[in-house]
């Protein structure tokens, strides 16, 4: 199969978008198909990735990527996006690549780039299928990134204004996903609310996935952290595994607040805080964090290949984002063995049974955060039942299972868009003979 993919991120960028789309390729590649991805170029960002040039061009049998022309994105500044100019090339790339389906990874976000919904002209023209994949739930995130600017300054949007907003936006993400053949969604909880604001032509699969020869508990080491990291004490410390972005969406303003409340129910002393990630909150969380846990540990970004070892010399894997869709980061914590602790919001309790395989609080509810995580810090055969738990239970997402899923969800798409275009060519012929 030729397959043409336009999506919003790529590596260097780190992220689960990034990283699961990076697995699906060596999956595709691995299996003989031919892929042609189009995403932002990161050359103006060579000082934050200065391995930017490793993910242009053939980077794997059959797998090419063509970086597009790219600006700033949400002022964050770890991010691009397509430029409008640069949508020309994707219709030359596609004009000589020929694809057999188009599908196109956040196509929301896109069109702020292009200004058009990606994929569809070119898929029209050419009698193709092109579905869409929803990857982030945006409408979430206006809360974070939304505001007013008053002068030098900004201010959030009062209620009401926040209302509209948000109904414009709904608005504009059924005008955008219905304009596809079919939106795919891999959470059971988003599906149902993408259905409630009107995109019509929404299919629900498990498409996140983990690597098993990557991520299991047998990577547990002795002195791991003072070997590899030379952090001394650590490993004799229970390790709470922070990891994502230090941005606003990800609940670091309630990790904040949480922490700064509960250090009276707990030893700080026995824990250590291992946050694997970056952004603009950084110099924030670190100023708040750093005088209640003398063993807090930023390690930044760290190249994909190290995540494994960390996840699996971790105890707990937190997060207290409220807002996402089908985490890659707790699929991977589940598969090294870990309990999770999360809100129940979102996508997260589609794959965390509380009391099961981890613990979930209700979102903003300090006491039971601080409850539930004394629970997991007191009792290490709980945290390793859970653990065993949650590994036996991902084990069917492996990417495999998920990339074969997707591929037939293609193929079906491709017989179906076959089928219509005969039955038009049908009628035609007998209009014109009629």
């Amino acid at each position: 199969m030729k397959i043409a993919i336009i999506t919003s991120g790529f590596l260097p960028v780190i992220d689960g978008v990034t990283v699961s789309g990076l697995h699906r390729l060596h999956k595709l590649s691995q299996w003989g198909h031919e892929v042609l991805l189009f995403c932002p170029d990161y050359s103006t960002l060579a000082n934050i990735y200065p391995n930017w040039q490793d993910y242009t061009g053939n980077i794997l049998s059959g797998v090419t990527i063509v970086n597009l022309e790219s600006t700033a994105f949400m002022d964050i500044d770890f991010e691009r996006n397509v430029s409008k100019n640069s949508y020309k090339v994707v219709l030359q790339e596609l004009e000589k690549f020929e694809p057999d389906i188009i599908h196109v990874d956040e196509p929301e976000r896109l069109f702020v780039g292009f200004w058009r919904i990606p994929g569809i002209d070119y898929a029209k023209q050419n009698h193709i299928p092109c579905v869409a994949f929803f990857r982030t739930n945006f409408l979430e995130y206006l809360d974070d990134y939304f505001s007013f600017p008053i002068g030098e300054k900004t201010i959030p949007l009062p209620v009401e204004g926040m209302v509209l907003v948000k109904f414009l936006f709904k608005k504009f993400l059924s005008w955008v996903y219905n304009a596809y053949d079919a939106t795919l969604i891999h959470n059971i909880f988003t599906h149902q609310k993408l259905v409630e604001i009107g995109i019509k032509n929404t299919i629900y699969e498990n498409l996140n996935g983990f690597d098993p020869n990557q991520f299991f508990p047998n990577l547990r080491q002795e002195n791991f952290f003072e070997n590899k990291y030379g952090l001394v004490d650590c490993d004799r410390k229970i390790k709470l595994i922070f990891l994502g972005r230090l941005t606003p969406d990800k609940g670091w303003k309630f990790t904040i607040d949480a922490f700064s409340e509960i250090i009276q129910n707990i030893n700080p002393e026995q824990l250590a805080l291992i946050i694997v990630g970056d952004g603009p909150m950084r110099d924030e969380i670190s100023s708040a964090l750093k005088p209640i846990f003398p063993h807090i540990h930023f390690f930044g970004r760290v190249a994909p290949s190290e995540v494994p070892a960390i996840l699996a010399n971790s105890d707990i894997y937190v997060t207290t984002s409220e807002k996402e869709n089908r985490a890659l980061t707790i699929i991977e914590a589940l598969a090294s063995g870990l309990p999770i602790l999360a809100p129940r919001a979102g996508g997260i309790p589609q794959d965390i049974r509380d009391g099961w395989n981890g613990f979930l609080f209700e979102p903003q509810n300090i006491e039971e955060f601080s409850n539930k995580l004394k629970l997991l810090t007191e009792n290490s055969t709980l945290r390793q039942e859970m653990g065993l738990k949650g590994r036996q239970y991902i084990e069917k997402y492996s990417w495999d299972i998920t990339v074969k899923s997707l591929i037939r969800l293609w193929e079906e798409q491709i017989i179906q868009n076959s089928q219509l275009t005969n039955k038009v060519l049908r009628q035609k012929r007998i209009a014109s003979i009629g």
